[in-house]
């Protein structure tokens, strides 16, 4: 939405060209890809981008905040699964499969001074609380053990990923930290 109206749908269609050219500029080549090239990219003048992400920084934070309603979307999908226990370590799975890439992003968010948590945390608690249903649904079928609060499960979570991060001095293979943790949980 620009001023609190609907985008026209070519206006969307530039705004998510630009956002899918941004997440690939910055995985494959870091966070210093002028903006300029990414819209040269995704085949826009600069001020068609300009117009969507005034800054880099607001660019950087569309990116995120993407993928954590990505995230979420997941997490509430499965969460109307017939098989609760499934469900929640699908989403485990998911969750780690497309890690290196979201860590990458938020560590040079991280490095690059820009603090996205504000803008962040209505769409991080509503993933937190899908997460709880998803671990409260698998308790209740009994493919979780009951003793694990959703505080433990949003550590484990944070633990697994800092450990597979690609700058971590672990180098641990990350099936066998995926099936450490299924057994563990159940």
């Amino acid at each position: 939405m620009a001023d609190g109206r609907p985008l026209r749908a070519d206006a969307r269609r530039n705004r998510e060209r630009l956002l899918s050219v941004a997440r690939a500029a910055f995985a494959g080549e870091g966070l210093s890809v002028p903006l300029d090239e990414i819209a040269r990219r995704a085949g826009v003048g600069p001020g068609t981008l300009y117009r969507h992400f005034p800054t880099k920084e607001s660019l950087f934070e569309a990116i995120v905040h993407d993928r954590l309603r990505q995230i979420l979307h997941d997490a509430r999908a499965r969460g109307t699964s017939t098989d609760p226990g499934e469900a929640l370590f699908g989403f485990i799975d998911g969750l780690v499969a497309e890690a290196r890439l979201k860590q990458d992003l938020i560590d040079a968010l991280a490095s690059a001074g820009v603090d996205v948590s504000p803008s962040m945390a209505v769409t991080g608690a509503g993933i937190r609380d899908a997460i709880g249903d998803l671990l409260d649904r698998a308790q209740r079928s009994d493919a979780v053990r009951p003793d694990v609060t959703i505080d433990d499960m949003m550590a484990l979570l944070s633990g697994l990923l800092f450990a597979l991060r690609p700058q971590s001095r672990y180098k641990a293979d990350a099936g066998r930290l995926l099936a450490v943790l299924r057994a563990g949980l159940r």
